[in-house]
């Protein structure tokens, strides 16, 4: 095992975009102010100091998979495996911080060159009961690649990164085919030379995958006017234990249920996604960002509510609280508070909500009846310049998180969504139950993704680690978010997935007969229960 830390798990965004940003004495002394003093004692543990077990995968089995792939492409090395331990979520940093608490490492990794090496794959899997996590760019943040066995001798990755290309594109129509380990900046690079985009930018843009956005139904920064990602999806090619299969012949079907909202959001546990037919659209000829801002989290969230149920939404429509617009001012270093808060306060804005937009292509008249509209509540435009910071920070979130975690800070994230009139209620029950579950904890909220019936809500959270229990100490707070999410008329994911965390939580949104219903399909497709062990579903009830 090589004596290094391993690239894919160093920090959040390496090696495709700069590692951890730097943050500012200024900021870090303004976050201590707020939730104590923060305190550095675990850096990334180098690959020797974590435990990595000899691989369990069979002798057979192994041949087998040599055989399809080539024996380069079926790694057992110890760095290869750790590499592919695990997603994004800050316990899963932590476990690389703090190896007395390991990460669950795959017996191996298997990186099959095309859809047709996947499916014999999974049937090599299937014959010799190995489990399988498909794994794209591996961002998840709830648990959804982590290599749990379940009742499985063995396990390995199925790492579809050669599954690389832009298959087809049909500009009559409008359609493109990706291959599922196409990245968000390629796909964007493959359209554009035929002026075309996908339009899909979540924060995860610069590592995810086609395949991990349909595979957890992921919402964009633009969802507002290019749509969530399932609305892109016009047809998938699927492998399955039980045989290759697809789905999506025509734009639209009353050929019974729609088959293809079922393995949308799958997770990798009914199939897994190797092409994926999308709707794309023409580049916009040209773009707009800009800010505002409105008095108070209430008046917001009414002005967001009465662009979406106009049909004024920006195709960007950002939200910030009160707490984390002044979090982002403090810690971005940017603009000048004081001649900020001053000239607010002049125009009788005593608790600042930022408000950013983004707008492509041909949107004048919208964005004319919208900028109306938010004049009649009261909002004070702050032109171009806060728009453009947030898009040039964009993508520094995780990496201000990286910083976060070296300085020795609980910082993660978490989200739901609610009706309009249930909103209120779930962003005051939420902040309570962090509130109660941390000791001094900041608690920043922001609506990024609007509907005409509600609305999302994504909060951020920071405080003091507690070095003698730190994966604790966000578990209990995450388990009491989503009981408080759980026990209101919300969902317990928007676009952050099931996986392992919030496994627990799915029957009470879908019901025991939605259950079994995805146990029946997992049944269907995936008899021997290979494909993703662990994930999605709630455990199956002991007899």
């Amino acid at each position: 095992m090589k004596d290094s830390v391993d690239h894919r798990l160093r920090g959040s965004w390496t090696p495709e975009g700069p590692g951890a940003v730097e943050l500012a004495p200024k900021a870090m002394r303004w976050l201590e102010q707020r939730i104590g003093e923060c305190t550095a004692d675990a850096p990334v543990a180098p690959n020797s100091a974590i435990a990595v077990a000899e691989s369990r995968i069979p002798t057979a089995a192994h041949a087998k998979l040599v055989a399809i792939v080539g024996e380069e492409y079926v790694l057992d090395d110890p760095a290869e495996r750790l590499g592919r331990s695990g997603g994004l979520s800050y316990v899963d940093l932590l476990r690389r911080r703090y190896p007395s608490s390991p990460p669950a490492v795959p017996d191996a990794v298997v990186l099959p060159a095309d859809p047709e090496q996947v499916q014999r794959v999974l049937e090599v899997c299937a014959e010799h009961d190995i489990g399988v996590v498909p794994f794209g760019g591996g961002t998840s943040v709830v648990g959804g690649v982590t290599a749990l066995r379940g009742d499985k001798d063995s396990v390995l990755v199925l790492d579809l990164e050669r599954l690389d290309r832009l298959v087809s594109v049909d500009p009559v129509s409008r359609v493109a085919v990706f291959q599922a380990g196409v990245r968000g900046p390629d796909a964007e690079r493959l359209l554009s030379v035929h002026g075309l985009t996908l339009g899909h930018v979540p924060q995860s843009f610069e590592r995810a995958t086609i395949g991990g956005f349909a595979a957890t139904r992921s919402a964009g920064q633009a969802s507002s006017g290019y749509g969530r990602f399932e609305d892109m999806v016009t047809g998938v090619r699927l492998a399955t234990p039980k045989g290759e299969w697809r789905l999506g012949v025509a734009p639209a079907s009353a050929a019974g249920p729609d088959l293809r909202a079922l393995v949308l959001g799958s997770e990798g546990t009914l199939v897994v996604l190797t092409e994926v037919a999308v709707r794309v659209r023409p580049l916009p000829e040209r773009e707009r960002f800009e800010g505002f801002v409105l008095d108070g989290w209430e008046r917001g969230t009414l002005a967001v509510r009465h662009l979406a149920q106009r049909g004024l939404l920006a195709d960007v429509t950002r939200l910030s609280d009160v707490d984390e617009t002044a979090s982002s001012f403090a810690l971005s270093g940017g603009w000048k508070t004081g001649l900020l808060r001053r000239y607010l306060g002049a125009k009788g804005i005593a608790q600042p909500c930022l408000l950013i937009l983004g707008w492509y292509g041909d949107a004048v008249q919208r964005r004319r009846e919208a900028v109306r509209s938010l004049r009649a509540a009261g909002a004070v435009g702050l032109g171009a310049a806060p728009g453009h910071a947030w898009q040039r920070g964009r993508f520094t979130g995780p990496r201000q998180r990286d910083a976060l975690l070296e300085a020795g800070a609980c910082v993660e994230t978490l989200e739901t969504a609610a009706h309009w009139s249930e909103l209120p209620a779930v962003y005051e029950r939420v902040r309570s139950a962090l509130h109660g579950a941390l000791e001094s904890p900041l608690v920043l909220c922001h609506v990024s993704h609007a509907y005409e019936t509600g609305a999302s809500l994504y909060f951020t959270v920071l405080a003091a680690r507690d070095h003698s229990d730190p994966i604790g100490q966000w578990e209990r707070a995450k388990r009491a978010a989503s009981e408080a999410i759980a026990g209101q008329a919300a969902t317990i994911s928007h676009h952050h997935a099931v996986g392992t965390d919030h496994a627990p939580y799915l029957a009470a949104e879908i019901g025991a007969v939605g259950v079994n219903v995805l146990r029946a399909a997992k049944t269907a497709v995936d008899p021997k229960g290979i494909l993703n062990p662990g994930k999605l579903l709630p455990p199956a009830p002991q007899r």
